[in-house]
């Protein structure tokens, strides 16, 4: 039964990964807002940035960078569930001996994989722009492993709205609080710099914890507990994510 549902992934895998080939404009208005951002802050605002380190202020900011290239990609995921949904694939696929996970997790590999592509496209753009980095094959592995898992994570909270959106712009508009969280954290400046509030808030949501441990690793500076709480709030948030979407997957495709 397991090796059937994973053959089925595999073939709807395949279907949707044909769909990003045929039309990659996916990837790069996925990549365009990140490396917009990316030549904003470097070039225009970056000389007036203090960041407390010597290292060049692309190699502190592209962490953020990164997660903001991942939270802009996943509404890609909603929008397609979301057409998928109203075109009767679903319920045609239900009349097929089909593994009924395999459907979703179709979807959610295939956001994983164009997310992490566009993430490549992102990284080499900082390289032109002098982005250096000494990791060893291990702490590149590492930032691999926690940018995926975070990306699965927010693929999965994105199926939700996929799934109980009434129109098309309300299906991926859940992603722009998403986008904005990375602001509102060490992504672009010390937390230290900011009013009590703002840092208290900061310093507790979990971007902070995923661009502080990926910076780490990048510069090769201890990374202490900041990769520990990155992947709980990754593991906790796929957690709740999987279980509610798989609950509304079974209530809306019967």
């Amino acid at each position: 039964m397991r090796s059937h549902a994973i053959a089925d992934t595999a073939t709807l895998l395949g279907r949707s990964l044909r769909h990003i080939a045929r039309s990659p404009d996916t990837i790069i208005t996925t990549a365009v807002v990140p490396i917009m951002l990316l030549l904003l802050f470097v070039y225009v605002l970056g000389g007036a940035i203090t960041t407390g380190g010597g290292d060049h202020y692309v190699t502190y900011l592209l962490p953020g960078i990164v997660v903001i290239t991942v939270a802009s990609g996943i509404s890609y995921t909603a929008y397609r569930l979301f057409l998928d949904l109203r075109g009767g694939i679903f319920e045609r696929f239900q009349s097929m001996p089909i593994a009924r996970s395999a459907v979703l997790w179709a979807h959610v590999l295939t956001s994983v994989i164009a997310n992490l592509i566009s993430v490549t496209v992102v990284i080499l753009v900082a390289v032109a722009m002098g982005f250096r980095t000494h990791a060893d094959v291990t702490a590149w592995l590492a930032v691999v492993g926690i940018v995926a898992l975070f990306t699965l994570a927010l693929t999965w909270l994105a199926v939700i709205p996929g799934l109980t959106a009434k129109t098309v712009d309300g299906a991926s508009a859940f992603s722009y609080p998403l986008i904005f969280l990375p602001f509102i954290s060490s992504a672009f400046v010390p937390t230290a710099s900011m009013p009590g509030p703002v840092r208290a808030f900061a310093e507790h949501q979990p971007v902070t914890a995923i661009v502080n441990a990926i910076r780490n690793l990048f510069t090769q500076h201890p990374v202490g507990d900041d990769v520990w709480i990155a992947l709980v709030w990754c593991v906790g948030l796929l957690a709740v994510a999987y279980l509610v979407a798989t609950h509304v997957y079974r209530t809306r495709i019967r």
